[in-house]
């Protein structure tokens, strides 16, 4: 093999590792925005002006910083199939987790974490977990059924499975990609919480 040919393919890999790195730190700006939209509607609640509360947004793709760089070589430069998420790990800022979500085609099945004993009954699990985030997604995709803009197989649906008052599992039916990244930063801001509020035990 040639230097250029080492060259060249030293330059793939540090592309994929850079488009690699772009991708997760837009995924958690993301994240952290959704969860700031959060705790800014529940500061609204409680009497906060919305001019105190300063707005922030994730950077669109077209003003990240993108590195190309042209491949001529006939193996590299095929298409990367990025292969679907199948298990994300929910954790609170210092690295504690709280739960996995397992992502299958037809739902998302969310596992807390055992050792948290997370209960129903644990605030903000009820009122704003269920309430305003599950409740209020079945309650829209139900009126598109109603109008004839959706069929009913491809509504939202969720399933809370208890032990006694233990949360064992959550299940929801029928999330595309919007709703996912809305309820990955709503379920762990809400575990995170009730783990908070259970003492840390």
């Amino acid at each position: 093999m040639t230097e250029d040919s080492e060259k060249l393919k030293t330059l793939v890999s540090f592309k994929k590792k850079i488009e690699k790195r772009i991708e997760d730190l837009s995924a958690e700006i993301e994240d952290l925005a959704a969860t700031l939209d959060v705790v800014n509607s529940i500061l609204l609640e409680k009497g906060f002006k919305r001019g105190d509360i300063k707005e922030v947004k994730a950077p669109k793709v077209e003003e990240q910083t993108m590195v190309h760089v042209t491949v001529t070589d006939e193996e590299s430069a095929e298409s990367h199939v990025v292969e679907p998420e199948s298990v994300i790990s929910l954790k609170t800022m210092n690295d504690e987790p709280l739960a996995i979500i397992y992502v299958k085609t037809d739902a998302l099945h969310i596992l807390p974490d055992e050792s948290k004993k997370f209960t129903v009954s644990t605030p903000p699990f009820q009122p704003f977990l269920v309430e305003r985030v599950l409740m209020k997604m079945q309650d829209k995709d139900n009126e598109l059924v109603r109008t004839g803009q959706l069929t009913t197989d491809k509504k939202f649906v969720y399933e809370i499975i208890t032990e006694g008052a233990l949360i064992r599992e959550i299940v929801l039916k029928n999330v595309d990609e919007d709703r996912l990244k809305e309820l990955k930063s709503s379920i762990r801001w809400t575990l995170e919480k009730m783990y908070e509020k259970t003492g840390k035990n």
